[in-house]
């Protein structure tokens, strides 16, 4: 079979692309700056032919596309900045225009075509009309909320207090997905070129609110947790991009037509918010937890020893 090459192979969308066309029987080419990680020799264990390749090393690119039929493109903002994202998916577009690759799919975000004026959405946005321009066959998917983000960063931090932390409003719904439907509609799609070329869908697989959310986190985690709605000033003095795109989330909605994915692509297996997160393992909340606790039992005991000494020192 044709090779597919994967960009951001090691990352959370990249990476369950690559292993959903693992699974197909795919021949899959990916590329990643550290092919020495954990994470690329997984996916070399899985049958993946791991490519050093880096955005901005033009060499490197031109040799890692060299011979490959498809390309699964990711940029990313966070860790650089938005200029770079746009600099960097130019370049990968250029290379593989020049390589004379005959698909690509370029993962963007819900509703980047419709002048946010969120930053990264901006970005992401100008990185598609170059792809549009490239001359190559192209497809762009553009996920709606990462539900992989609810099992890490604040959002951990907050569930150890039985809080879910987030900068909406309890009642206001929000369109969810999970990396891994991501990643088997991304195969789909690289499967099927003919029936997807020249198109952008925004896809998700399921609608909830906050409120929703901190009702099915807690059902999966086994303890009481509590939508706490976080202020967009308190985020904006962090990230203004961020803020932007929480109001942006609270005043006009990411909305997308998760009925219709379910039913016009019933193989993806989509899943729901429930089914994703009864899917997580929550292990390090919980040993968290106890070494929260195991610390503030070392402290009691340890002032009751001081107690006792003192006492004995008075007698």
């Amino acid at each position: 079979m044709p090779s597919i090459v994967v960009t951001g192979a090691t990352g959370t969308q990249g990476g369950a692309t690559a292993r959903a066309l693992l699974e197909a029987g795919h021949r899959v080419r990916a590329l990643t700056r550290h092919p020495d990680s954990p994470a690329a020799s997984t996916l070399r264990a899985l049958g993946a032919e791991v490519r050093h390749a880096d955005f901005d090393d033009r060499a490197s690119l031109d040799a890692a596309l060299t011979g490959a039929d498809s390309l699964f493109a990711v940029t990313t903002p966070f860790g650089t900045d938005v200029t770079v994202e746009v600099r960097q998916g130019k370049a990968l577009i250029d290379a593989a225009a020049a390589a004379g690759l005959g698909h690509i799919v370029l993962t963007s975000v819900a509703h980047a075509d419709r002048d946010t004026g969120i930053p990264h959405y901006e970005s992401k946005h100008l990185v598609e009309q170059h792809l549009r321009a490239a001359g190559v066959p192209w497809t762009v998917i553009a996920p709606a909320a990462f539900m992989d983000n609810y099992a890490g960063g604040w959002i951990l931090d907050g569930l150890r207090e039985g809080t879910f932390a987030w900068p909406m409003p309890a009642d206001r719904p929000l369109t969810l997905i999970s990396a891994a439907d991501i990643g088997a509609f991304a195969a789909l799609v690289l499967r099927r070129r003919k029936e997807f070329t020249g198109r952008r869908i925004d896809i998700a697989s399921d609608e909830r609110t906050p409120r929703q959310i901190a009702e099915t986190l807690a059902a999966a985690i086994g303890r009481p947790v509590t939508h706490q709605e976080v202020p967009l000033p308190d985020v904006r003095t962090r990230s203004a991009d961020l803020a932007a795109m929480f109001d942006y989330f609270t005043t006009s909605g990411l909305d997308v037509d998760v009925a219709r994915l379910r039913r016009d692509h019933p193989e993806i297996g989509w899943h729901s918010f429930a089914d994703w997160a009864a899917g997580q393992d929550w292990s390090a909340l919980s040993l968290r937890q106890l070494e929260i606790a195991g610390r503030r039992a070392g402290v009691t005991a340890l002032r009751g020893a001081h107690a006792g000494r003192g006492r004995q020192s008075a007698e």
